[in-house]
């Protein structure tokens, strides 16, 4: 990040790095053509033209057929794409998506930088060089995901809850729940940590945008909510190596039978019952970034279906980690361990490694090598470093703040 003495150099570096990534996201990745912004366009001019929102389908190359799997208020928010031809709606998602990009970046690294004494713009630079690399932030732009905006909408209760602005956070939380429901688990993040306050915003939030769109799209909601919701076929295929989850090994392990649930949810309770017991620690140790960041790991273990692209949920734990390794409050060793770990896990994420085993998850290797991205998930779900935890805090913390200050 400091790069060469002199601005000359530090701007050729800069020049040279953001062309060698250029030409690697043009060439070399999968590219996803938009797969998932052409179901959002396709389903919402569907519905306009007065069909049914939950009928709209387009096959995938997996074999399913693939519609609207949001709640009916995503739909409602999505309804500014019909006044946009094809290329422009894709143009859309690229600016919202590298404003999402920026203000993460922004968030996350720009306290790292402002430490070190780095040279600003150099680092974000190089920053969002590495940021690109990232096979989920790849996919997202790819395909034209929305999760790295609702991960923006996360953060921004995260930084209010730091800052000691918490009498306004749960607005973001909520808008994302109600646009999808995976974020709900911020909800119950806030539940857990007696952010009382908080959740109740959040949760008024997103009640209050449903019973928006259950008033403008009656129709649609009652499918959602009775029908789509409970359709598991309309996701997609759980055995199918993209999905980074917890019921996707237990799929690829059994496939093509399908996996047990009872085991699913007695996994998912002893994941939620890890996570409920980190994040306590990380609010009585004053770490909220590290709470969110937790928060996002569960989530995408816990959801049925974490797609790579979903994984743009660990962002704010390679923050944790990159943060956690260069802090000069931390012990020498520890750094040396966490520097290196970080960079293996950054690594991984881009690698793409997991499609080695599209077509045959079985064995050790393809146990291993098929749910990489899991293992990750849960290392980073345990292990994942928390500021400012000294060894007696963790053996005697100290009770975190029942009302919000």
């Amino acid at each position: 990040m400091t790069g060469p003495s002199t601005a000359r150099g530090r701007l050729v570096v800069a020049l040279a790095l953001t062309a060698a990534v250029t030409l690697f996201l043009a060439f070399v990745p999968l590219h996803r053509d938009w797969f998932d912004l052409n179901v959002y366009y396709g389903a919402v001019e569907h519905w306009l033209r007065g069909g049914r929102l939950y009928d709209f389908t387009i096959p995938g190359s997996d074999g399913a057929d693939y519609g609207f799997t949001y709640p009916p208020f995503a739909a409602l928010c999505m309804l500014p794409l019909a006044l946009f031809d094809w290329p422009a709606a894709i143009a859309l998602s690229v600016v919202l998506n590298a404003a999402a990009s920026a203000a993460l970046l922004t968030w996350l690294i720009g306290p790292v930088v402002r430490r070190r004494g780095w040279d600003r713009w150099f680092a974000f630079v190089v920053a969002a060089c590495l940021f690109a690399l990232l096979e989920p932030v790849r996919d997202t732009f790819s395909f034209g995901q929305v999760n790295l905006v609702l991960l923006v909408l996360v953060c921004c209760d995260a930084r209010l809850l730091s800052t000691g602005h918490g009498r306004f956070a749960g607005c973001g939380i909520g808008l994302a729940a109600a646009v999808k429901l995976t974020p709900a688990i911020f909800i119950g993040y806030l539940l857990v940590t007696r952010r009382w306050r908080p959740a109740a915003t959040a949760t008024g939030t997103a009640a209050a945008a449903t019973l928006l769109a259950l008033v403008v799209a009656p129709g649609a909601s009652k499918t959602y909510w009775t029908e789509a919701l409970w359709d598991t076929d309309r996701i997609g295929v759980l055995s199918y190596v993209s999905n980074q989850s917890w019921e996707g090994v237990l799929a690829r392990l059994v496939d093509p039978v399908p996996p047990s649930g009872l085991l699913w949810g007695l996994g998912v309770l002893a994941l939620l019952a890890v996570w409920a017991y980190r994040v306590r620690r990380a609010v009585a140790a004053g770490d909220e970034r590290a709470g969110f960041a937790l928060t996002g790991v569960a989530a995408c273990l816990i959801s049925p279906i974490t797609w790579v692209h979903h994984l743009v949920w660990l962002i704010p734990a390679l923050a944790v980690l990159l943060d956690s390794g260069l802090r000069p409050d931390v012990p020498p060793a520890r750094r040396r361990l966490l520097l290196p770990v970080g960079a293996a896990v950054y690594a991984l994420l881009c690698s793409s490694v997991v499609w080695l085993w599209r077509f045959d998850a079985t064995g050790v290797s393809g146990f291993l090598g098929s749910n990489a991205y899991v293992w990750v998930c849960l290392g980073l779900l345990i292990a994942l470093p928390l500021r400012g935890a000294r060894s007696a805090e963790m053996l005697n913390p100290q009770p975190y703040p029942a009302r919000t200050p």
